[in-house]
């Protein structure tokens, strides 16, 4: 074992998803590179009725896994509705947007291929997210 190594635990907290600096999102990174992770990042959002991300994509493949409400992914110009046990698969590079279209928050768990996962806006310019990823 490495000496960056030596403080890994395999056993986390899952901490519960707080206020994040964008509107109706509540974000709270379960797993990354922070946590000795070198592929994956796992982050659990709570999106609020009406909230949205803004349109972005990552320069790897995401997974989406939804556990409660109901939404839709705007994915590459399609519309796309989804609910609880929906799972939304976006690839690397695809430009996507999740939007809240219930009247109950939108719990979401995500699964990255990277950390930490690089945003970027649909101009190709990045975003500074308000969070570890």
């Amino acid at each position: 074992m490495t000496a960056a190594h030596t403080a890994f635990t395999p056993v986390l907290a899952q901490p519960r998803p707080q206020s994040a600096g964008l509107p109706g999102i509540a974000h709270a990174t379960w797993a990354g590179r922070d946590d000795g992770l070198e592929q994956l990042s796992v982050w659990r959002q709570s999106l609020a009725p009406g909230a949205a991300t803004p349109p972005h994509g990552h320069d790897c493949d995401e997974v989406v896994f939804c556990l409660a409400g109901h939404g839709e992914a705007h994915v590459d110009g399609g519309v796309f509705s989804f609910g609880p046990d929906s799972t939304v698969l976006l690839p690397r590079g695809s430009v996507h947007q999740i939007l809240n279209t219930g009247d109950a928050a939108l719990e979401l768990l995500a699964v990255f291929a990277a950390t930490p996962v690089q945003t970027r806006l649909p101009d190709g310019q990045a975003i500074a997210l308000p969070w570890r990823s």
